[in-house]
Protein backbone atom coordinates (compact mmCIF):
# COMPACT_ATOMS: atom_id res chain seq x y z
CA UNK A 1 0.00 0.00 0.00
CA UNK A 2 1.56 3.15 -1.16
CA UNK A 3 0.94 5.83 1.75
CA UNK A 4 1.20 9.25 0.91
CA UNK A 5 1.59 12.74 2.55
CA UNK A 6 -1.77 13.23 3.12
CA UNK A 7 -2.67 9.73 4.45
CA UNK A 8 0.31 11.06 6.94
CA UNK A 9 -1.15 14.07 7.52
CA UNK A 10 -4.65 12.76 8.03
CA UNK A 11 -3.45 10.40 10.69
CA UNK A 12 -1.15 12.79 12.24
CA UNK A 13 -4.37 15.26 12.55
CA UNK A 14 -6.48 12.36 14.11
CA UNK A 15 -3.70 11.37 16.58
CA UNK A 16 -3.29 14.43 17.59
CA UNK A 17 -7.21 15.09 17.87
CA UNK A 18 -7.59 12.40 19.99
CA UNK A 19 -4.80 12.76 22.18
CA UNK A 20 -6.43 16.63 22.58
CA UNK A 21 -9.92 14.65 23.35
CA UNK A 22 -7.86 12.49 25.71
CA UNK A 23 -6.66 15.64 27.30
CA UNK A 24 -9.66 17.36 27.74
CA UNK A 25 -11.79 14.95 29.46
CA UNK A 26 -8.49 14.82 32.24
CA UNK A 27 -9.02 19.05 31.92
CA UNK A 28 -12.70 18.38 32.99
CA UNK A 29 -11.99 15.88 35.43
CA UNK A 30 -9.98 17.64 37.27
CA UNK A 31 -11.91 21.13 37.13
CA UNK A 32 -15.30 18.64 38.27
CA UNK A 33 -13.53 15.96 40.20
CA UNK A 34 -16.11 13.82 39.01
CA UNK A 35 -14.80 10.50 36.86
CA UNK A 36 -17.55 10.75 34.15
CA UNK A 37 -20.18 13.89 33.50
CA UNK A 38 -22.26 12.43 31.31
CA UNK A 39 -23.73 8.39 30.76
CA UNK A 40 -21.97 7.69 27.49
CA UNK A 41 -18.60 8.42 28.91
CA UNK A 42 -18.95 5.26 31.64
CA UNK A 43 -22.39 3.47 31.37
CA UNK A 44 -21.22 1.12 34.42
CA UNK A 45 -19.93 3.93 36.60
CA UNK A 46 -23.21 5.95 35.59
CA UNK A 47 -25.85 3.26 36.82
CA UNK A 48 -23.76 2.03 39.81
CA UNK A 49 -24.01 6.39 40.36
CA UNK A 50 -27.53 6.09 40.47
CA UNK A 51 -27.82 3.34 42.27
CA UNK A 52 -25.02 4.60 45.03
CA UNK A 53 -26.86 7.90 45.05
CA UNK A 54 -30.43 6.69 45.58
CA UNK A 55 -29.18 4.92 48.91
CA UNK A 56 -27.48 7.71 50.10
CA UNK A 57 -30.48 10.03 49.76
CA UNK A 58 -32.86 7.53 51.08
CA UNK A 59 -29.96 6.79 53.75
CA UNK A 60 -29.52 10.64 54.21
CA UNK A 61 -33.72 11.12 54.59
CA UNK A 62 -33.57 8.47 57.56
CA UNK A 63 -30.96 9.83 59.40
CA UNK A 64 -31.12 13.12 58.97
CA UNK A 65 -35.11 13.92 59.25
CA UNK A 66 -36.73 11.10 60.20
CA UNK A 67 -34.91 9.52 63.05
CA UNK A 68 -34.48 12.90 64.40
CA UNK A 69 -37.92 13.76 64.26
CA UNK A 70 -39.03 10.27 65.56
CA UNK A 71 -36.78 10.89 68.38
CA UNK A 72 -38.10 14.56 69.34
CA UNK A 73 -41.74 12.49 69.51
CA UNK A 74 -40.25 10.17 71.97
CA UNK A 75 -38.85 12.65 73.96
CA UNK A 76 -41.84 14.68 74.22
CA UNK A 77 -43.99 11.43 74.89
CA UNK A 78 -40.96 10.37 77.77
CA UNK A 79 -41.14 13.91 79.62
CA UNK A 80 -45.35 13.55 79.48
CA UNK A 81 -44.87 10.03 80.91
CA UNK A 82 -42.55 11.05 83.78
CA UNK A 83 -44.32 13.73 84.64
CA UNK A 84 -47.67 11.94 85.05
CA UNK A 85 -45.63 9.19 86.56
CA UNK A 86 -44.49 12.28 89.53
CA UNK A 87 -48.29 13.03 89.84
CA UNK A 88 -49.60 9.90 90.21
CA UNK A 89 -46.82 9.16 93.11
CA UNK A 90 -47.48 12.83 94.39
CA UNK A 91 -51.28 11.79 94.87
CA UNK A 92 -50.50 8.66 96.56
CA UNK A 93 -47.99 10.40 99.11
CA UNK A 94 -51.57 12.67 99.78
CA UNK A 95 -53.62 9.67 100.16
CA UNK A 96 -51.48 7.75 102.78
CA UNK A 97 -51.90 10.51 104.90
CA UNK A 98 -56.20 9.98 105.28
CA UNK A 99 -56.04 6.60 107.14
CA UNK A 100 -52.97 6.29 108.79
CA UNK A 101 -52.91 9.75 111.18
CA UNK A 102 -55.57 12.02 112.90
CA UNK A 103 -55.83 14.98 110.70
CA UNK A 104 -56.77 18.42 112.00
CA UNK A 105 -58.95 20.72 109.73
CA UNK A 106 -56.38 22.46 107.98
CA UNK A 107 -54.53 19.20 107.18
CA UNK A 108 -57.78 18.26 105.50
CA UNK A 109 -57.63 21.42 103.54
CA UNK A 110 -54.15 20.64 101.84
CA UNK A 111 -54.80 17.62 100.79
CA UNK A 112 -58.25 18.20 99.34
CA UNK A 113 -56.49 21.11 97.55
CA UNK A 114 -53.47 19.41 96.35
CA UNK A 115 -55.72 16.28 95.10
CA UNK A 116 -57.60 18.88 93.46
CA UNK A 117 -54.74 20.69 91.73
CA UNK A 118 -52.93 17.25 91.10
CA UNK A 119 -56.29 15.90 89.48
CA UNK A 120 -56.13 18.69 87.14
CA UNK A 121 -52.94 18.28 86.11
CA UNK A 122 -52.97 15.15 85.41
CA UNK A 123 -55.10 15.62 81.84
CA UNK A 124 -53.23 18.57 80.98
CA UNK A 125 -50.11 16.34 81.31
CA UNK A 126 -52.21 14.25 78.49
CA UNK A 127 -52.56 17.23 76.32
CA UNK A 128 -48.54 17.35 75.38
CA UNK A 129 -48.16 17.77 72.20
CA UNK A 130 -45.20 17.79 69.44
CA UNK A 131 -44.81 20.50 66.61
CA UNK A 132 -48.85 20.92 66.85
CA UNK A 133 -49.79 17.66 66.66
CA UNK A 134 -51.28 15.89 69.96
CA UNK A 135 -48.93 13.10 71.06
CA UNK A 136 -51.48 11.10 72.70
CA UNK A 137 -54.66 11.27 70.89
CA UNK A 138 -53.88 8.46 68.11
CA UNK A 139 -54.59 9.14 64.59
CA UNK A 140 -56.58 12.49 65.84
CA UNK A 141 -53.46 14.32 66.23
CA UNK A 142 -55.08 17.80 65.56
CA UNK A 143 -57.38 17.21 68.18
CA UNK A 144 -56.75 17.53 71.88
CA UNK A 145 -56.76 14.63 74.62
CA UNK A 146 -59.54 16.95 76.78
CA UNK A 147 -61.83 20.10 76.54
CA UNK A 148 -59.82 23.18 76.46
CA UNK A 149 -62.73 25.15 77.42
CA UNK A 150 -66.26 24.81 78.43
CA UNK A 151 -68.56 23.21 75.74
CA UNK A 152 -71.87 22.49 75.38
CA UNK A 153 -72.16 19.55 72.96
CA UNK A 154 -74.13 16.09 72.83
CA UNK A 155 -72.78 13.01 72.88
CA UNK A 156 -73.99 9.55 73.07
CA UNK A 157 -71.34 7.22 74.59
CA UNK A 158 -71.11 3.28 74.69
CA UNK A 159 -68.88 2.17 77.51
CA UNK A 160 -67.90 -1.30 76.86
CA UNK A 161 -66.85 -2.97 80.27
CA UNK A 162 -66.79 -6.12 82.17
CA UNK A 163 -68.12 -7.51 85.58
CA UNK A 164 -64.93 -5.83 87.08
CA UNK A 165 -66.15 -2.55 86.68
CA UNK A 166 -68.87 -3.15 89.27
CA UNK A 167 -67.99 -2.22 93.10
CA UNK A 168 -70.33 -1.15 95.74
CA UNK A 169 -69.94 2.80 97.58
CA UNK A 170 -70.88 3.45 101.16
CA UNK A 171 -73.36 6.49 101.50
CA UNK A 172 -73.67 8.15 104.97
CA UNK A 173 -77.21 9.87 105.29
CA UNK A 174 -76.75 12.81 107.43
CA UNK A 175 -80.27 14.59 107.70
CA UNK A 176 -79.87 18.15 107.42
CA UNK A 177 -76.83 18.48 109.89
CA UNK A 178 -74.82 19.85 107.14
CA UNK A 179 -77.47 23.02 107.11
CA UNK A 180 -76.85 23.43 110.37
CA UNK A 181 -76.49 27.16 111.58
CA UNK A 182 -76.86 29.59 114.62
CA UNK A 183 -79.37 30.78 113.33
CA UNK A 184 -81.76 27.71 112.41
CA UNK A 185 -80.33 25.09 114.74
CA UNK A 186 -83.26 25.85 116.90
CA UNK A 187 -85.85 25.26 113.82
CA UNK A 188 -84.24 21.82 112.25
CA UNK A 189 -85.80 18.50 111.25
CA UNK A 190 -84.00 15.22 111.07
CA UNK A 191 -80.97 16.28 113.06
CA UNK A 192 -80.79 13.62 115.69
CA UNK A 193 -79.21 10.01 115.58
CA UNK A 194 -82.07 8.67 114.53
CA UNK A 195 -81.78 10.53 110.87
CA UNK A 196 -78.36 9.48 110.56
CA UNK A 197 -77.40 6.01 108.65
CA UNK A 198 -75.17 4.57 106.51
CA UNK A 199 -76.16 2.37 103.23
CA UNK A 200 -73.83 0.42 101.43
CA UNK A 201 -74.91 0.13 97.85
CA UNK A 202 -73.65 -1.81 94.15
CA UNK A 203 -72.93 0.44 91.26
CA UNK A 204 -71.62 0.88 88.17
CA UNK A 205 -69.26 4.08 87.76
CA UNK A 206 -69.49 5.61 84.68
CA UNK A 207 -66.60 7.39 83.24
CA UNK A 208 -68.09 11.08 83.38
CA UNK A 209 -70.00 12.62 86.07
CA UNK A 210 -72.92 15.52 85.23
CA UNK A 211 -74.12 13.63 82.36
CA UNK A 212 -77.56 14.57 80.69
CA UNK A 213 -80.75 13.17 82.56
CA UNK A 214 -82.79 13.47 79.14
CA UNK A 215 -81.61 9.71 78.68
CA UNK A 216 -81.45 6.96 81.06
CA UNK A 217 -78.76 4.63 80.06
CA UNK A 218 -79.25 1.29 79.39
CA UNK A 219 -77.20 -1.57 80.22
CA UNK A 220 -76.66 -4.39 77.76
CA UNK A 221 -75.32 -7.66 77.93
CA UNK A 222 -75.30 -11.55 77.18
CA UNK A 223 -76.77 -14.21 79.20
CA UNK A 224 -75.32 -17.96 79.80
CA UNK A 225 -77.37 -19.21 76.70
CA UNK A 226 -75.97 -16.05 74.72
CA UNK A 227 -79.43 -13.96 74.48
CA UNK A 228 -79.51 -10.35 74.96
CA UNK A 229 -80.53 -8.62 77.75
CA UNK A 230 -81.32 -4.79 78.34
CA UNK A 231 -81.90 -3.37 81.93
CA UNK A 232 -83.13 0.01 81.76
CA UNK A 233 -82.11 2.56 84.54
CA UNK A 234 -84.57 5.06 85.93
CA UNK A 235 -83.23 8.39 86.34
CA UNK A 236 -82.91 9.86 90.20
CA UNK A 237 -80.93 12.93 90.92
CA UNK A 238 -78.55 12.86 94.09
CA UNK A 239 -80.89 15.52 95.51
CA UNK A 240 -84.23 13.38 95.52
CA UNK A 241 -85.74 12.27 98.99
CA UNK A 242 -85.33 9.78 99.90
CA UNK A 243 -81.88 9.67 98.30
CA UNK A 244 -81.05 7.41 95.44
CA UNK A 245 -78.30 5.34 97.55
CA UNK A 246 -81.26 4.46 99.72
CA UNK A 247 -84.07 3.72 96.90
CA UNK A 248 -81.33 1.18 95.91
CA UNK A 249 -80.43 -0.36 98.82
CA UNK A 250 -84.01 -0.88 99.58
CA UNK A 251 -85.08 -2.32 96.36
CA UNK A 252 -82.92 -5.23 95.01
CA UNK A 253 -84.04 -4.94 91.36
CA UNK A 254 -83.06 -1.48 91.21
CA UNK A 255 -80.96 0.11 88.35
CA UNK A 256 -80.95 3.75 89.12
CA UNK A 257 -78.70 6.44 87.30
CA UNK A 258 -77.76 9.71 89.16
CA UNK A 259 -76.81 11.36 86.65
CA UNK A 260 -74.67 14.19 88.48
CA UNK A 261 -72.72 11.48 89.85
CA UNK A 262 -72.17 9.35 86.65
CA UNK A 263 -73.27 6.20 88.72
CA UNK A 264 -76.08 3.35 88.42
CA UNK A 265 -77.12 2.11 91.21
CA UNK A 266 -77.68 -1.27 91.69
CA UNK A 267 -79.77 -3.33 93.61
CA UNK A 268 -78.82 -6.74 95.14
CA UNK A 269 -80.65 -9.02 92.31
CA UNK A 270 -79.48 -6.67 89.37
CA UNK A 271 -75.81 -6.62 90.58
CA UNK A 272 -75.70 -10.82 90.80
CA UNK A 273 -77.07 -11.18 87.41
CA UNK A 274 -74.32 -9.08 86.15
CA UNK A 275 -71.40 -10.36 88.26
CA UNK A 276 -72.63 -14.02 86.44
CA UNK A 277 -71.29 -12.34 83.11
CA UNK A 278 -68.39 -13.35 82.08
CA UNK A 279 -66.11 -14.14 78.99
CA UNK A 280 -65.79 -17.81 77.25
CA UNK A 281 -62.52 -18.00 76.29
CA UNK A 282 -62.90 -20.69 74.19
CA UNK A 283 -64.00 -17.78 71.56
CA UNK A 284 -61.21 -15.33 71.09
CA UNK A 285 -62.57 -13.28 68.54
CA UNK A 286 -65.87 -12.47 70.86
CA UNK A 287 -66.60 -11.13 74.31
CA UNK A 288 -69.57 -12.80 76.24
CA UNK A 289 -68.37 -10.80 79.70
CA UNK A 290 -69.08 -7.56 77.92
CA UNK A 291 -71.38 -5.13 79.28
CA UNK A 292 -72.40 -2.14 77.58
CA UNK A 293 -73.42 0.93 78.98
CA UNK A 294 -75.12 3.91 76.62
CA UNK A 295 -75.82 7.27 77.97
CA UNK A 296 -75.18 10.85 76.92
CA UNK A 297 -73.88 13.85 77.58
CA UNK A 298 -73.54 17.18 76.79
CA UNK A 299 -72.14 19.41 79.78
CA UNK A 300 -68.36 19.29 78.99
CA UNK A 301 -66.17 21.44 81.54
CA UNK A 302 -62.90 22.35 80.93
CA UNK A 303 -60.22 19.53 81.68
CA UNK A 304 -62.96 16.84 80.55
CA UNK A 305 -61.33 14.11 78.35
CA UNK A 306 -62.73 13.85 75.00
CA UNK A 307 -65.13 10.39 74.58
CA UNK A 308 -63.72 10.25 71.03
CA UNK A 309 -60.44 9.39 71.69
CA UNK A 310 -62.38 6.46 74.37
CA UNK A 311 -65.17 4.96 73.41
CA UNK A 312 -67.50 4.31 70.55
CA UNK A 313 -69.82 7.77 70.17
CA UNK A 314 -71.62 9.76 68.07
CA UNK A 315 -71.88 13.68 68.48
CA UNK A 316 -74.58 15.60 68.13
CA UNK A 317 -77.19 12.48 67.42
CA UNK A 318 -79.89 12.53 65.71
CA UNK A 319 -79.21 15.20 63.31
CA UNK A 320 -77.72 16.28 60.07
CA UNK A 321 -74.34 16.69 62.06
CA UNK A 322 -73.89 13.39 63.58
CA UNK A 323 -70.50 12.05 63.62
CA UNK A 324 -69.77 8.45 64.35
CA UNK A 325 -66.47 7.59 66.36
CA UNK A 326 -64.72 4.19 66.31
CA UNK A 327 -67.32 2.16 65.23
CA UNK A 328 -65.02 -0.91 65.31
CA UNK A 329 -65.15 -0.50 68.67
CA UNK A 330 -68.61 -2.55 69.09
CA UNK A 331 -67.10 -5.56 66.62
CA UNK A 332 -64.38 -6.84 68.98
CA UNK A 333 -61.88 -5.44 66.90
CA UNK A 334 -60.89 -2.06 68.08
CA UNK A 335 -58.34 -0.50 65.56
CA UNK A 336 -54.37 0.10 67.51
CA UNK A 337 -53.90 3.47 66.21
CA UNK A 338 -50.36 2.86 66.16
CA UNK A 339 -47.86 5.87 64.39
CA UNK A 340 -44.79 4.94 63.00
CA UNK A 341 -41.46 6.40 61.31
CA UNK A 342 -39.82 5.25 58.47
CA UNK A 343 -36.08 4.90 60.32
CA UNK A 344 -34.75 2.66 58.08
CA UNK A 345 -34.33 0.08 55.06
CA UNK A 346 -38.13 -1.71 55.24
CA UNK A 347 -38.02 -0.72 59.39
CA UNK A 348 -40.43 1.17 61.37
CA UNK A 349 -40.73 2.25 64.38
CA UNK A 350 -43.76 3.49 66.68
CA UNK A 351 -43.60 6.79 68.32
CA UNK A 352 -47.18 7.10 69.82
CA UNK A 353 -48.45 6.10 73.38
CA UNK A 354 -52.15 5.98 73.28
CA UNK A 355 -54.15 7.63 76.06
CA UNK A 356 -55.85 4.96 77.31
CA UNK A 357 -52.99 3.15 78.01
CA UNK A 358 -52.46 5.96 80.72
CA UNK A 359 -53.96 9.04 80.79
CA UNK A 360 -57.28 6.54 81.93
CA UNK A 361 -60.70 8.06 83.76
CA UNK A 362 -60.47 6.29 86.20
CA UNK A 363 -57.82 8.59 87.57
CA UNK A 364 -59.96 11.38 87.81
CA UNK A 365 -63.14 9.33 89.11
CA UNK A 366 -60.68 7.87 92.09
CA UNK A 367 -59.52 11.18 92.98
CA UNK A 368 -63.19 12.78 92.78
CA UNK A 369 -64.54 10.11 95.13
CA UNK A 370 -62.00 10.61 97.48
CA UNK A 371 -62.32 14.02 97.57
CA UNK A 372 -66.10 13.98 97.63
CA UNK A 373 -65.67 11.71 101.03
CA UNK A 374 -63.11 13.84 102.81
CA UNK A 375 -64.89 16.87 101.79
CA UNK A 376 -68.06 15.48 103.28
CA UNK A 377 -66.34 14.80 106.84
CA UNK A 378 -64.14 18.08 107.08
CA UNK A 379 -68.03 19.62 106.26
CA UNK A 380 -70.04 17.18 109.14
CA UNK A 381 -66.11 18.23 111.65
CA UNK A 382 -67.15 21.69 111.07
CA UNK A 383 -70.58 21.66 111.77
CA UNK A 384 -69.38 19.73 115.19
CA UNK A 385 -67.18 22.39 116.45
CA UNK A 386 -69.81 25.08 115.44
CA UNK A 387 -72.08 22.96 117.79
CA UNK A 388 -69.78 22.72 120.55
CA UNK A 389 -68.80 26.50 120.30
CA UNK A 390 -72.99 27.20 120.47
CA UNK A 391 -72.72 24.71 123.51
CA UNK A 392 -70.37 26.64 125.33
CA UNK A 393 -72.60 30.15 125.25
CA UNK A 394 -76.10 28.39 124.48
CA UNK A 395 -79.55 29.14 126.83
CA UNK A 396 -80.22 25.96 128.98
CA UNK A 397 -83.20 25.49 127.37
CA UNK A 398 -81.46 24.64 123.96
CA UNK A 399 -79.26 22.85 125.49
CA UNK A 400 -81.09 19.24 125.22
CA UNK A 401 -81.48 20.00 121.42
CA UNK A 402 -77.43 20.84 121.29
CA UNK A 403 -76.82 17.92 122.60
CA UNK A 404 -79.08 16.06 120.64
CA UNK A 405 -77.65 17.23 117.44
CA UNK A 406 -74.18 17.36 118.51
CA UNK A 407 -74.54 13.20 119.23
CA UNK A 408 -75.90 12.75 115.50
CA UNK A 409 -73.03 15.03 114.18
CA UNK A 410 -70.66 12.93 116.15
CA UNK A 411 -72.46 9.51 115.06
CA UNK A 412 -72.27 11.01 111.20
CA UNK A 413 -68.92 11.85 111.48
CA UNK A 414 -67.88 8.59 112.68
CA UNK A 415 -69.12 7.24 109.78
CA UNK A 416 -67.94 9.37 107.48
CA UNK A 417 -64.23 8.95 108.74
CA UNK A 418 -64.43 5.17 108.23
CA UNK A 419 -66.21 5.54 105.08
CA UNK A 420 -63.05 7.70 104.22
CA UNK A 421 -60.37 5.89 105.31
CA UNK A 422 -61.80 2.75 103.51
CA UNK A 423 -62.25 4.60 100.61
CA UNK A 424 -59.06 6.27 100.85
CA UNK A 425 -57.15 2.61 101.23
CA UNK A 426 -59.08 1.20 98.42
CA UNK A 427 -58.26 4.62 96.21
CA UNK A 428 -54.33 4.15 97.45
CA UNK A 429 -54.85 0.40 95.81
CA UNK A 430 -56.20 1.83 92.35
CA UNK A 431 -53.99 4.76 91.94
CA UNK A 432 -50.98 2.58 92.23
CA UNK A 433 -52.54 0.23 89.64
CA UNK A 434 -52.67 3.53 87.95
CA UNK A 435 -49.33 4.53 88.24
CA UNK A 436 -47.96 0.85 87.36
CA UNK A 437 -49.89 1.11 83.87
CA UNK A 438 -47.59 5.11 83.51
CA UNK A 439 -44.60 2.88 84.29
CA UNK A 440 -45.93 0.47 81.81
CA UNK A 441 -46.05 2.79 79.14
CA UNK A 442 -43.12 4.18 80.16
CA UNK A 443 -41.09 1.68 79.69
CA UNK A 444 -42.32 0.91 76.55
CA UNK A 445 -41.22 4.50 75.37
CA UNK A 446 -37.61 4.07 76.53
CA UNK A 447 -37.43 0.32 74.84
CA UNK A 448 -38.75 2.72 71.34
CA UNK A 449 -35.87 5.15 72.54
CA UNK A 450 -33.17 2.97 72.96
CA UNK A 451 -33.98 0.62 70.18
CA UNK A 452 -33.95 3.93 68.04
CA UNK A 453 -30.83 4.85 69.38
CA UNK A 454 -29.14 1.58 68.07
CA UNK A 455 -31.33 2.22 64.50
CA UNK A 456 -29.58 5.48 64.16
CA UNK A 457 -26.09 4.32 65.40
CA UNK A 458 -26.76 1.67 62.53
CA UNK A 459 -27.55 4.28 59.82
CA UNK A 460 -25.14 6.41 61.09
CA UNK A 461 -22.34 3.60 59.77
CA UNK A 462 -24.53 2.99 55.84
CA UNK A 463 -24.52 6.73 55.68
CA UNK A 464 -20.77 6.45 55.67
CA UNK A 465 -20.21 3.72 53.88
CA UNK A 466 -22.54 4.59 51.23
CA UNK A 467 -21.21 7.86 50.47
CA UNK A 468 -17.77 6.40 51.08
CA UNK A 469 -18.84 4.12 47.91
CA UNK A 470 -20.43 7.05 46.12
CA UNK A 471 -17.39 8.66 46.63
CA UNK A 472 -15.22 5.88 44.85
CA UNK A 473 -17.37 5.20 42.24
CA UNK A 474 -17.71 9.01 41.21
CA UNK A 475 -14.83 11.14 42.22
CA UNK A 476 -11.17 10.93 40.54
CA UNK A 477 -7.60 10.91 42.47
CA UNK A 478 -6.50 13.87 41.86
CA UNK A 479 -2.99 13.52 41.92
CA UNK A 480 -3.43 10.62 39.29
CA UNK A 481 -5.27 13.14 37.02
CA UNK A 482 -2.99 15.61 37.08
CA UNK A 483 0.06 13.72 36.10
CA UNK A 484 -1.94 11.95 33.37
CA UNK A 485 -2.90 15.18 32.29
CA UNK A 486 0.89 16.45 32.69
CA UNK A 487 1.86 13.23 30.32
CA UNK A 488 -1.23 14.16 28.27
CA UNK A 489 0.06 17.38 27.00
CA UNK A 490 3.86 16.13 26.75
CA UNK A 491 2.08 13.87 24.28
CA UNK A 492 0.57 16.72 22.48
CA UNK A 493 3.47 18.23 22.15
CA UNK A 494 5.66 15.45 21.37
CA UNK A 495 2.76 14.80 18.43
CA UNK A 496 2.70 18.36 17.30
CA UNK A 497 6.32 18.31 17.05
CA UNK A 498 6.72 14.84 15.03
CA UNK A 499 3.85 16.10 12.43
CA UNK A 500 5.66 19.31 11.89
CA UNK A 501 8.93 17.50 10.46
CA UNK A 502 6.93 15.17 8.99
CA UNK A 503 4.93 17.71 6.91
CA UNK A 504 7.93 19.15 5.99
CA UNK A 505 9.32 16.45 3.35
CA UNK A 506 7.02 16.52 0.46
CA UNK A 507 7.95 14.87 -3.34
CA UNK A 508 9.04 18.21 -4.37
CA UNK A 509 12.08 17.60 -2.05
CA UNK A 510 13.11 14.98 -3.83
CA UNK A 511 12.83 16.59 -7.60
Amino acid sequence: MRITNKIMQRNNLSNINTNKIYQDRLSTQMSTQKKINRPSDDPVVAIRALRLRSSVTEITQYYSKNIPDAESWLNVTEEALKNLSEIMTKMIEQCTKVPNSYLEQKDRKIILEQLNALQDEVYTTGDADYAGRYVFAGYRTDTSLSFTENTKQVYEITEQLDRNALDSITKVESGNLLDWTEANFGALTDCDEQAVSQVDVYRLRLAYNNCSDGMSPVISFQDAAGNPININTTTVHSYADPSPYQQAADDPDAAIFVPETGEILLGENHYNTLMTVKDDLSTVTKNEGEIRVTYQKEDWQKGDLRPQHYFYCKSDPGTDKEIEYNDSFLDGKPEEQVIEYDVGFNQTIRVNSNASECFKHGIGREVNDMVNALQEYDNLATVKEKIEAKMKTADPADMDTLQKQLDAVDKAATLSKAKCQKLFEHGITKLQGYLDDTTLSLTNCGTRSSKLELIDNRMQNQKTTFETLKSENEDVDITEVAIELTAAELTYEAALMATGKVTQTTLLNFI
